[in-house]
């Protein structure tokens, strides 16, 4: 799906004066994140050939404690991997419709590396912050699986090693993702008003179906999250159809 780029100016649907920040990425926190494990996966892992994936997800703090999610070979042929995930923890954080995610993220170099920003639950609810595969370096792939849309993002900044700035709007009638503080997509779907998942950070390793797989000189591979916090506005409106054709051109599109 195509979609022209536009102004930074955020959206106002369902967001207040003064969100409040309702969670801070600690990564090390185990009240917060959960390692190595996750509902997305089969059995909650630790493997997920059926999605092209070649991860055997580690609860080692090393591969994603410090904010930097790393994968390294393993002797089976599979890769270790980082993941964390806020379900199952003590906190149990989800975002909610409404919230407004934001986050720092340095882009892996690697081919075959496939860094991620989602939401999951119980077996669905997924909208992808951000989805990147050096094969293809200067372009993000941006979906709500929820309600069936995506936008592959095209732009010089996005490049293997560079930093990318995101921020999305999970609105109850369209989600609204900006890069590099320039709003880039509307989806005009939106996740409806009930709507609630849990985060999950992780890289995981392309297995070859849809993008080639690491080359065999390459044993490791990271990326890097820096400064994720979820805003959270007062009250989303009472008012609000539930309705994605209810969406007109203000969203500034």
């Amino acid at each position: 799906m195509e979609n022209p780029a536009c102004d930074g100016t955020p959206s106002a649907e369902g967001v207040g004066t003064g969100p409040e920040v309702v969670f801070t990425a600690d990564f090390t926190s185990t009240r917060q994140w959960v390692a190595g494990r996750s509902w997305a996966y089969p059995n909650g892992g630790p493997v997920n050939p059926g999605d092209n994936k070649l991860d055997h997800l580690t609860a080692n703090p090393a591969y994603s404690r410090s904010g930097t999610f790393r994968a390294t070979l393993r002797k089976d042929g599979r890769w270790d991997t980082g993941l964390l995930t806020t379900e199952g923890s003590e906190e149990d954080f989800t975002v909610r419709t409404g919230d407004v995610l934001e986050a720092r993220v340095r882009l892996p170099h690697e081919a075959g590396a496939w860094p991620a920003i989602w939401t999951w639950r119980d077996g669905d609810q997924e909208i992808d912050v951000f989805e990147y595969h050096p094969d293809n370096p200067d372009l993000l792939e941006l979906t709500n699986h929820v309600r069936d849309s995506n936008f592959y993002y095209r732009d010089p900044a996005v490049r293997p090693g560079g930093w990318v700035d995101l921020r999305v709007q999970f609105g109850s009638r369209s989600v609204v993702w900006w890069v590099n503080g320039s709003k880039v997509f509307a989806d005009r779907r939106g996740v409806g008003r009930s709507w609630h998942a849990y985060l999950i950070v992780n890289l995981s390793v392309c297995a070859g179906r849809y993008h080639p797989p690491p080359a065999p000189h390459v044993k490791e591979m990271s990326y890097e999250v820096q400064g994720l916090v979820v805003r959270r506005p007062p009250t989303l409106s009472e008012t609000e159809p539930d309705e994605p054709e209810a969406v007109t051109d203000a969203e500034g599109l």
